[in-house]
Parts: C-alpha cells; sequence; structure tokens
C-alpha cells in the first residue's frame, strides 16, 4: 500500500476516512522529497544519479519518482514526438531512452506545462519501470517499483486456531500460525508446514513476485485454483513467514477462532502499469 493505491488514505478505495466539514476532492495528488540517493542503469550504464529526487503519488499508481533534468545524462533522451494527457496535471512529452545498443521507445516523460500548484515537478523527468536496466538506492538494487515510504509490513506470532476446510476434509489445522499486516491489506494468516495435510496441496508451475515478500509460488487444493500460496524463501525481512502457506479465503473455507474468514474488497494488485515492473526475472536478479 501507500498513500493513494490499495486502501491507503489517498487511494479511491481507502478504508479510512478523513475527519473533515466538507468532502475533499474526488482525487488528491501528493508530492514529496524522496530522501534517498536514486540511481537509474540503462544500457550497462548509469544514466540517472540524484539525491533529489521527488515522488508523486496519485490514486490508482504507485509511487513514481522524478528526477531533476541536470541529474540526467542528457545524451540519453530523445525526444519521441507523442505527447499525452495526464487528467490533473495536463500534456505530457514522452521520450525514447537511449544507450548503447539499448533503446527503449517512449520510456520517460516529463510534464510539459504543469499548472503553478504542480511547482514541485516542474524541470523533472521519470522513467518507466520495466525498460530500464535497473533502479538503485546507493549500492542496493530496489526491485518492482520505487520505494513507498509508506508500506509497512509487521509480522507477529500468535496462540489463535486456524482451520482450513476444503468440504469435509481438513487441509491444515494450527494453533500457532503466524498473521502478516501490511499496510492496505487486510491480514493475512500463515500456517507451518507440520500443520498442514502435504497431500492436499497441489503445486503450480506460475510464480509471483512481490517487492516485499520476494517470490510466491502457489498450490490447488481439489478443484480450487491456486487457494493457497507460499514464499518459499522469503527475502529476510519478512523471513518469519518463509515456506509458511496462507489460504484465500475466497477460494477455500478458512476459519480463524472458529469465525469464517472472508476476502475483503479492494485487495487485487493491480497488474501491471509504466510505474512498476512485478516481474518473476526481476525478483530472480535482484543483488
Amino acid at each position: 500500500m501507500g498513500l493513494s493505491w490499495q486502501q491507503g488514505p489517498l487511494a479511491q478505495r481507502s478504508v479510512g476516512r478523513f475527519l473533515t466539514p466538507d468532502p475533499l476532492p474526488e482525487r488528491l495528488l501528493y508530492a514529496e522529497p524522496l530522501r534517498r540517493r536514486l540511481r537509474v542503469r540503462f544500457g550497462g550504464d548509469w544514466i540517472a544519479d540524484s539525491d533529489d529526487v521527488t515522488l508523486l503519488h496519485e490514486p490508482g499508481r504507485y509511487p513514481v519518482a522524478y528526477f531533476p533534468e541536470a541529474a540526467i545524462d542528457p545524451t540519453v533522451l530523445e525526444p519521441a514526438g507523442h505527447v499525452t494527457t495526464h487528467r490533473d496535471l495536463g500534456p505530457v512529452d514522452w521520450f525514447t531512452v537511449q544507450r548503447g545498443g539499448s533503446r527503449a521507445e517512449r520510456a520517460a516523460w516529463r510534464f510539459a506545462d504543469l499548472p503553478t500548484y504542480a511547482g514541485p515537478l516542474r524541470g523533472r523527468i521519470a522513467f518507466a519501470w520495466h525498460p530500464m536496466d535497473a533502479f538503485y538506492e546507493e549500492d542496493e538494487r530496489i526491485t518492482g517499483h520505487a520505494a513507498d515510504l509508506y508500506h509497512r509490513i509487521d509480522i507477529r506470532r500468535t496462540s489463535r486456531h486456524l482451520v482450513v476446510r476444503d468440504g469435509d476434509r481438513v487441509v491444515a489445522d494450527s494453533v500457532h500460525p503466524r498473521v502478516l499486516f501490511e499496510s492496505g491489506f487486510a491480514p493475512r494468516w500463515y500456517v507451518p508446514r507440520d500443520d498442514i495435510d502435504p497431500a492436499a496441496l497441489t503445486p503450480v508451475e506460475r510464480q509471483t513476485f512481490c517487492p516485499y515478500k520476494g517470490l510466491a509460488s502457489y498450490y490447488d487444493i481439489g478443484d480450487r485454483a491456486r487457494a493457497a500460496w507460499s514464499y518459499e524463501e522469503a527475502w529476510p525481512e519478512v523471513g518469519l513467514i518463509s515456506t509458511y502457506v496462507s489460504f484465500e479465503p475466497d477460494k477455500i473455507d478458512v476459519f480463524l477462532d472458529d469465525r469464517r474468514l472472508a476476502l475483503e474488497p479492494g485487495q487485487a494488485v493491480v497488474p501491471h502499469g509504466i510505474d512498476r515492473g512485478f516481474d518473476v526475472d526481476e525478483a530472480l536478479t535482484r543483488t
């Protein structure tokens, strides 16, 4: 979650509300300094490097990093002759990014005529995430999208009783699951393998990538497709759920202390976008 996507405070499906006497505008955009050194690599070279990056949050999108033009190698940008219109911020000029033998069409953009209130974005350029080789904070590669300053994950051990059933069959029964609280999502309950009937899980070839947790592997349960998943080698930051299995309450019956769980609305992850690249290959090449 961030300020403006999933169920964050500026998202269109926020779970909370601002306590104001008058309604807020339908859409609120928020810009802030990243306050981290961010670098972009393309064609084997560093093409942008700055500790003066501005993040833009807007409803339904992941945060986007905007670099000052002076921090970008000017030889890599070629006007694409393509203009679009942002619904709030006006015309957008697009650039082709090139370096050596690498070339990415319409892979960077700049607002051409910003309204006066959008001054923090003036003279700045953003790069589409997926076409670039990599983005780095200092010397560490970051994956998925620009760092979200409002995304947090907490994992707690618990002694609550969690049972998963497929009809009359008990798939899992645990009194020591772990619960993962992730900004903008309902709690997710993870069960240790020892408390699961291994014959109930059929591995699926498909994997997905979360920039905060790593690669997720999926399982069918009977005829319930991808009803469970596991981060079999979760990234160190969330190592407490590594190898544990979580179950989709809209696909399989999940009971917590005898209360049946349901999938809360607004939980779906936006599958793609120019400001993110949630690819399995990107996760595998993270350094």
